[in-house]
């Protein structure tokens, strides 16, 4: 795919995800998924902050039926075929990996994507604020990436969760400004 149509999808998708949100609430930031280890897949992924939670919105295509994981990144490089550049998860505080509702996990622990038979997925994962005193906020994960995996995460062997291959990779960016109401 070219870069304009990359674009144009990633906006398009981008404002379909806003038009979802909870009243008054809008993502301060997003990515746009990009196919790695020989895959097809390609998505968004919206970030907003609801009080001391994170709101996760992904909308997923050209992936395998069944579970993936789905984790937050330390690297916002996504320039490797295989998405190594991205680095491990994104982990401040030194916890174990661990579910999304695991009292002690990964910041970037976000648990696992359900595909459907037709290769789609929309997602919606809340984090809650991790009670490590270490953690720097959400704003952090600007720069960071997003990775969706071929094979579902365990939720507890770490360091990943034996999810396997890495197979899309989206760099967390700011979200773009906007004008009027939604």
């Amino acid at each position: 795919m070219n870069p304009i149509h990359l674009t144009l999808l990633f906006v398009l998708s981008s404002m379909t995800v806003w038009a979802k949100w909870p009243e008054n609430t809008k993502p301060f930031a997003t990515a746009a998924m990009v196919p790695k280890s020989g895959s097809k897949v390609t998505g968004t992924v919206d970030f907003a902050k609801v009080k001391n939670k994170l709101l996760v919105r992904a909308y997923l295509t050209n992936v395998a039926p069944g579970q993936h994981g789905f984790h937050l990144h330390a690297s916002g490089d996504c320039s490797a075929p295989d998405a190594a550049s991205a680095g491990d998860h994104y982990n401040p505080t030194g916890d174990k990996h661990g579910g999304p509702k695991a009292h002690t996990r990964h910041a970037g622990d976000l648990g696992n994507v359900m595909v459907n038979e037709s290769g789609n997925a929309e997602v919606e994962v809340t984090l809650t604020t991790p009670a490590n005193k270490k953690f720097p906020g959400w704003d952090d994960i600007i720069g960071k990436s997003v990775i969706l995996h071929e094979k579902g995460d365990d939720l507890k062997t770490d360091p990943s969760g034996n999810a396997g291959a890495r197979i899309a990779c989206g760099t967390i960016v700011a979200a773009p400004a906007t004008s009027g109401a939604r």
